[in-house]
């Protein structure tokens, strides 16, 4: 119990600060929901799409690949680090180089061929992500969670504070709200119609900001570049860089597909950018669940590798999985019951909340990518990384065929059947694939009891109307306290799920 405490206090810490980061939009989602047009946010949500499948491509799978060789050989961590950040930053140069050299022809591909610097900025965020993102996982393997979590947070809290700088102080004063005597020097570089490049300015400013919070490891770092020892880190490292774009595509390609195959006039008086809009807005409050797993991850990477060779590691890794269901599963019932109220709370426009139907089927489907994660380590341990790049490979098919033929019927309702289906599968797999090679008994009864239990409470929720907003939504507090319940149920020795 006492490594799964500590497994739990540095996933709280990790969790503070990855509720950016990755995922920093979703802290931006009320502003971002105000401020800009519903087919602004549709721009704003698609463009950053692809930056998913990119950054992936820019760290090529070198941050598990660090913590696998790092934990090999703990004397030759910093020969590791040195060689797997020069990888990195080389890759990086060159291809932000490519995108700002062929910006203009890369947003007329996309059809925006009058946002050809878009193109620039996100080259420029996704290269200082990359430069910054082992220094970061030095930290993690260093178990300085704490100065993970202040680093993280810091920047964040710049980046939010440049969007509103931008985006709510220069446009008052644009509008004529207040101080007008600055009108003309907030002029020279301030107009309303470059709110989206605002958001990435911004973003590219704060990531900036972490290169100096990091220069305790930037200064350790040394050029190094000898191909015979990068050679296992990139054999290592090459299917999980695939296997993350095959990951992307279950997370992202829905929204990029729903562009060119959602119908025209699928939805009465909406084009397709407020389409993707809405559901982009809305995919959001899943985004709740993904901010626990990410996470999660950060701090179960390091933890799984360092517990690999203890002979009691499969049963912690079964009671880690345990509490991780029970977690998720009363997050999903939460935000699921309660999806009306957070809407109100996170998509400041009406028009947003049409689409909150797919929040509970999203939340669903990321619970199932989180067992995913959980099951990734019989693969990761046995050096067995190639099956998580099928395996991912399968579920990225999987998604495009899906979406390519739900979307024209069901809209992005087909987008999220898509992605629910998809995890599920990809788990179920992985279970069965694994139980092959590295067995952990995993308690199957009580974690489908579980999830189960949490699908049928929030079908429960969704038929109580007393009439009232306020009265149901006090109804809903009952349904958290039965799932507490079958929990404290599922605690005797049938299910063993502590």
């Amino acid at each position: 119990m006492t490594i799964l405490k500590k497994l739990a206090g540095q996933t709280a810490l990790y969790g503070l600060s990855s509720m950016a980061g990755r995922t920093l939009n979703f802290l931006l989602v009320p502003f971002y929901t105000g401020v800009l047009a519903v087919h602004e946010f549709g721009i704003f949500t698609y463009f950053y799409s692809y930056v998913a499948f990119l950054n992936v491509v820019y760290l090529f799978g070198m941050e598990t690949t660090y913590f696998r060789f790092a934990n090999k050989d703990k004397l030759k961590e910093l020969e590791v680090y040195q060689s797997t950040q020069t990888f990195v930053m080389l890759l990086s140069l060159f291809i932000s180089g490519s995108l700002i050299l062929f910006s203009h022809s890369i947003s007329s591909l996309l059809n925006y061929p009058n946002n050809s610097i878009y193109i620039v900025w996100l080259a420029l965020i996704m290269g200082i992500d990359a430069l910054v993102a082992l220094p970061f996982a030095r930290l993690r393997l260093e178990n300085k969670a704490g100065y993970f979590a202040f680093a993280k947070l810091t920047t964040i809290g710049l980046n939010i504070g440049l969007n509103l700088f931008f985006l709510v102080f220069c446009k008052g004063i644009y509008e004529g709200n207040y101080l007008q005597e600055y009108l003309p020097f907030i002029k020279s570089f301030y107009h309303p119609s470059r709110d989206i490049e605002y958001i990435f300015i911004s973003n590219m400013v704060a990531n900036i900001f972490m290169v100096p919070l990091l220069w305790k490891h930037f200064v350790v770092y040394r050029f190094r570049w000898n191909f015979e020892k990068l050679k296992p880190l990139l054999i290592y490292g090459y299917p999980l860089m695939f296997m993350g774009l095959a990951g992307m595509v279950n997370e992202v390609l829905d929204r990029i597909l729903l562009i060119p195959f959602l119908p025209e006039n699928f939805y009465p008086g909406l084009s397709k950018e407020d389409a993707l809009g809405i559901y982009g807005g809305c995919y959001k409050l899943s985004m709740f669940m993904t901010l626990a797993i990410q996470s999660f991850r950060y701090a179960a990477d390091p933890f799984f590798f360092s517990k690999a060779a203890d002979k009691n590691a499969p049963e912690v890794f079964a009671r880690v999985m345990n509490w991780f269901v029970v977690s998720c599963c009363f997050m999903f019932l939460i935000i699921s019951v309660y999806s009306e109220l957070i809407g109100g709370l996170l998509l400041r426009k009406e028009i947003f909340k049409t689409g909150l139907a797919v929040v509970p089927i999203l939340l669903l489907a990321n619970l199932f990518l989180g067992i995913y994660y959980n099951l990734s380590v019989w693969y990761k341990l046995t050096d067995r990384t190639y099956w998580g790049t099928w395996l991912g490979i399968g579920g990225a098919l999987f998604t495009i065929v899906g979406n390519i033929f739900l979307i024209p019927v069901l809209g992005y309702m087909g987008s999220a059947y898509t992605t629910l289906a998809c995890y599920f599968l990809m788990a179920a797999v992985s279970y069965i694939a694994g139980d092959n090679y590295f067995k952990v008994p995993y308690n199957l009864g009580s974690i489908v009891v579980l999830i189960g239990s949490a699908v049928l409470l929030v079908v429960v929720g969704k038929c109580i109307d007393l009439n009232n907003f306020w009265l149901t939504q006090l109804a809903y507090l009952s349904l958290p306290l039965v799932f507490i319940g079958i929990v404290f149920f599922l605690k005797d020795r049938r299910f063993k799920i502590l």
